[in-house]
């Protein structure tokens, strides 16, 4: 994600020329080159992101922001136990999580960094959702499923509060760049696991699992309903609301 493409995603006049009057700013302070040094370009953009608004980010806004860095707060510290959980990844695909782990912090740092002193503070998480995942910190079989479950649950909520932040084309434009990460890492998931990239039907390989898809296996689609076969689950994915996503998990929150 980078400066430029959060801005050619801004489509309110006013909001763009805002951010672009921010970014010259900054260059010729001479302090852009020290801005974009590879770990700040989250902040940074956050903090460009922020500028905008003036006089502060809407509530509406704000409460679709702090719903998503709950997720990434479960997402990043779920990547980070398991990379420090000794052999539990396997060196082949060792560097796979890393780089997910990487990104993961990076939505963090960029969500906090927007929400400014209206972030929420990071949840006190449960791994195990109060035993139903034992052994996801010893079994990379299960820890492979729930990064797979928390990863497509991710690109489903990310879908579902878009239209919460039709408002506001900075912070929506910045939330669909993250969306669609997601979705790469739902798929690389997916393939470590031996699975196709996509959702079939409300599938599921674990019956620990199954409540991640539910509804997937819709076929009625803006009014027009389809043939029935699997491309056409396939074709869509379906998007959570804030309580189907707080419920699926709410078991990992502790505090």
């Amino acid at each position: 994600m980078t400066q430029r493409t959060i801005l050619d995603a801004i489509d309110d006049p006013e909001l763009g020329g805002r951010l672009v009057d921010r970014r010259d700013a900054l260059a010729r302070s001479g302090r852009l080159a020290a801005i974009l040094a590879v770990g700040s370009v989250p902040v940074a953009l956050a903090a460009v992101a922020r500028s905008a608004f003036g006089q502060g980010i809407p509530q509406s806004v704000a409460e679709v922001l702090n719903f998503a860095l709950t997720l990434e707060y479960l997402e990043s510290e779920f990547y980070t136990r398991g990379l420090a959980a000794g052999t539990l990844i396997p060196s082949a695909d060792r560097a796979v999580f890393q780089q997910i782990a990487k990104h993961e912090a990076a939505h963090v740092a960029f969500l906090q960094g927007t929400l400014g002193p209206a972030a929420i503070p990071k949840p006190t998480f449960d791994l195990t959702a109060r035993g139903a995942f034992g052994d996801v910190l010893l079994s990379y079989t299960t820890f492979k499923a729930l990064a797979q479950a928390f990863e497509d649950t991710g690109v489903r909520a990310y879908k579902g509060q878009a239209a919460g932040l039709m408002a506001s084309p900075a912070v929506l434009g910045a939330a669909l760049q993250i969306h669609s990460v997601e979705a790469r890492h739902a798929a690389e998931v997916r393939r470590l696991r031996g699975q196709r990239a996509w959702i079939t039907g409300n599938e599921s390989d674990s019956a620990r699992l199954a409540r991640f898809y539910a509804g997937e296996g819709n076929l009625l689609q803006a009014g027009i309903d389809l043939e029935g076969g699997d491309a056409d689950t396939e074709a869509f994915d379906e998007p959570l609301t804030r309580d189907q996503v707080l419920g699926l998990i709410g078991t990992f929150i502790v505090a």
